[in-house]
């Protein structure tokens, strides 16, 4: 009888030698995945939070009296279209067309930076209207649902501009396309969540 000990997985050999799981995926992207289901238990926290402490403003302003809907439509339309340029970027490195690579992460990082200096002005707005982080339980709800936000967009930024960097030093050619396919993953769920947060706190009344 053959002993078990000599028995292997040619198949589960040629995965581990490529780094990829029994899933079908990579461990990178899994890790991904994994970290992107953390954050839907992140967000799905903070947007329970927000629904508990909106309608709490027994003190000061309602941030619903100070809400700007156009102008906040208006940024919301830009970050989205920043999905599209990832897309395109992704699809010029998959072609090898650096180039174009560049052009795309540099469209998407100022997409997402325009949405963020959209942010700080509305913040800045409220705070000088007396909405401040303090003022009330539905502001601080309000300040920590899309300030928490703002930081994963912020952080997106810095991942774009990196892979923009790479690729300016020729480190990001076709076959580290999965590393741009990453990071579009990371920035199209920021798009998706903030189509959420904005329909629950801009569309939904309290």
């Amino acid at each position: 009888m053959a002993s078990t000990a000599t028995l292997h997985d040619p198949q589960g050999d040629a995965h581990s030698a490529h780094g990829v799981t029994n899933t079908g995926l990579s461990n990178e992207k899994l890790a991904m995945w994994t970290f992107l289901g953390s954050e839907c238990l992140l967000f799905g926290a903070l947007i329970s939070t927000y629904f508990l402490y909106r309608g709490k403003t027994l003190s000061g302003v309602k941030p619903q009296e100070l809400y700007d809907i156009p102008y906040t439509s208006v940024s919301s339309f830009v970050l989205l279209m920043s999905s599209l340029t990832m897309v395109l970027a992704l699809a010029a490195i998959q072609r090898g067309d650096q180039r174009r690579l560049r052009v795309w992460l540099l469209a998407t990082a100022f997409l997402g930076a325009s949405f963020i200096a959209g942010q700080v002005y509305e913040f800045t707005s409220f705070i000088r209207e007396g909405m401040t982080m303090k003022t009330n339980p539905a502001s601080s709800a309000f300040y920590t649902l899309t300030g928490f936000h703002g930081v994963h967009v912020t952080l997106g930024i810095v991942m774009l501009l990196s892979l923009w960097n790479l690729s300016l030093r020729g480190k990001l050619g076709p076959e580290r396309s999965e590393v741009v396919e990453i990071a579009g993953l990371y920035w199209h769920f920021v798009d998706v969540v903030w189509i959420v947060i904005f329909t629950i706190i801009y569309l939904i009344p309290s």
